[in-house]
């Protein structure tokens, strides 16, 4: 469901000149993660919800584009307060749809409210990362979650990736579920594995990648890149048969 604005007041949520414009930032993100190999071939996704400009509105990248090409006037606005929680295959109330043809809101969208809603996270990324993935058929396929301990990067990871820093000596565990047909169809086992595993800052999705969410899109941004690191050197470490919990 579309809103009532004039044309002028739709593109006036998503134009500034300033950096830090929601808009702008998303636009400037998936340019940097695409250069990271996190959202080739159209993949991957972001979104933001609490900020400085408008706390009660959500900016949304669109699907199916070519990440390091969006622009601000391609970003979809929906107000936070909904009509009905989004689910799988629930209409959506806009704020502001873009004008380009072909452009379509995130199949995330969803997966990205279970972040706003049960974790009341400012901003959440979906990507792509290989190494999310190979860690995720690393492990057996029986397995729930991922462990790691002492790796200096867990540092920068927060718990329920919304709370205070881990430490050292802490073990991170991240939950795994497993891949559907259609991206939005993950948004139950998300959201149960996100009940589960209340002190997750993630959420790794088998053969497919990994949803982070902080309370800003610093926060946001900072534990996707640590993630990424730890994903990867989980990945070197159980290759070279060596254990991801402990200093041994």
């Amino acid at each position: 469901m579309s809103n009532k604005l004039t044309h002028e007041e739709q593109e006036a949520l998503v134009i500034s000149e300033d950096p830090e414009h929601p808009a702008n930032l998303i636009s400037e993100l998936c340019r940097e993660f695409y250069k990271l190999g996190w959202v080739t071939g159209t993949g991957g996704g972001k979104s933001m919800s609490s900020n400085s400009y408008l706390p009660e509105h959500v900016y949304l990248a669109p699907s199916g584009v070519q990440k390091e090409r969006i622009k601000p006037e391609h970003i979809f606005v929906l107000p936070f307060a909904q009509s009905s929680v989004p689910r799988p295959g629930s209409k959506r109330d806009f704020l502001r749809i873009p004008s380009k043809k072909g452009l379509t809101e995130s199949q995330c969208t969803p997966l990205f409210w279970n972040a706003f809603t049960m974790r009341e996270a400012g901003a959440c990324i979906h990507t792509h990362s290989q190494h999310a993935v190979m860690l995720t058929l690393l492990h057996p396929r029986d397995a729930q979650s991922f462990k790691i301990s002492h790796q200096e990067m867990i540092k920068g990871v927060r718990i329920g990736g919304v709370g205070k820093t881990l430490s050292f000596f802490n073990t991170l565990e991240i939950p795994i579920i497993d891949n559907t047909a259609v991206e939005e169809d993950l948004t139950e086992s998300m959201a149960a594995a996100m009940e589960k595993y209340p002190d997750a800052p993630a959420i790794l999705v088998r053969r497919h990648g990994v949803y982070v969410w902080g309370n800003t899109w610093e926060q946001a941004k900072t534990q996707s890149e640590c993630l990424d690191y730890l994903f990867e050197i989980a990945v070197k470490m159980l290759l070279a048969k060596l254990p991801l919990v402990g200093d041994n």
